[in-house]
């Protein structure tokens, strides 16, 4: 499998380029501000074709480039029906502060012609590969992540977690649409009951995996030890 992944934007999103091999068509995962011409980049120097743009959540810092990357590739843009509505008012689900940053500059934002809503347990076969959606409210509440085998190297998969769990961190919960509980409930009951050896590739930060966070990470001890966690969060 050939996955390209690269920090777009003032929030250093990262954005994936997934594929069976060069010269196959792909998937491109979470296109932030910025992550346009890296996709192009990666897309051109490895003879790639992408046929979809999968978000794992709305937030702005991972959809800027949704609509420009599906329409220059015609690709399908797939993410969870209760998060839609920030594909074309992303603000919606913005902190003061970011919004603040914003203000000053003209921004429009669009659905692509195409979009397709995912649920829970949806599987999708794209490009050659499966994807296995979980939706794991909490970040925002159409948030969800994306599983894919990997049989090399004793990996049984790849989780694409956008901003659900991190190296060492969870999702911030204060924004809009956020919720402390169900976040709490989602890494409760679709990350502690995953293997260990699946690589965790994060929205923002360096990857992990699953028997690594399970270890180390302050949130899932305190879940697996009390059934809560009440420490410091982070992303968008």
């Amino acid at each position: 499998m050939f996955i390209a992944g690269f920090p777009a934007g003032p929030w250093g999103t990262n954005c994936y380029v997934v594929a069976n091999q060069a010269g196959s068509e792909c998937v491109v995962i979470d296109p932030g501000k910025d992550a346009a011409s890296g996709v192009a980049d990666v897309v051109r120097e490895h003879k790639l074709k992408p046929v979809a743009v999968l978000v794992t959540h709305g937030h702005v810092d991972h959809m800027w480039s949704v609509a420009p990357v599906a329409g220059t590739y015609d690709a399908t843009a797939w993410i969870h029906p209760k998060d839609r509505h920030l594909l074309a008012d992303p603000m919606a689900g913005m902190s003061a502060e970011t919004t603040s940053m914003m203000l000053g500059g003209k921004y429009e934002f669009a659905e692509p012609d195409d979009v397709r809503e995912i649920t829970d347990g949806a599987v999708l076969e794209l490009a050659g590969m499966r994807f296995e959606v979980d939706h794991t409210p909490g970040h925002t509440e159409g948030s969800i992540v994306f599983r894919t085998p990997y049989p090399e190297q004793d990996i049984s998969q790849v989780m694409f977690s956008g901003d659900l769990l991190f190296a060492g961190s969870i999702g911030r919960t204060d924004l809009p649409g956020g919720d402390h509980n169900a976040m709490l409930n989602s890494l409760r009951t679709k990350v502690l009951t995953l293997p260990d050896n699946i690589v965790v590739l994060p929205g923002h930060g360096e990857q992990t995996s699953i028997g690594r966070e399970r270890a180390i990470n302050p949130f899932l001890v305190d879940l697996a030890e009390t059934g809560d966690a009440g420490r410091t969060t982070r992303g968008l």
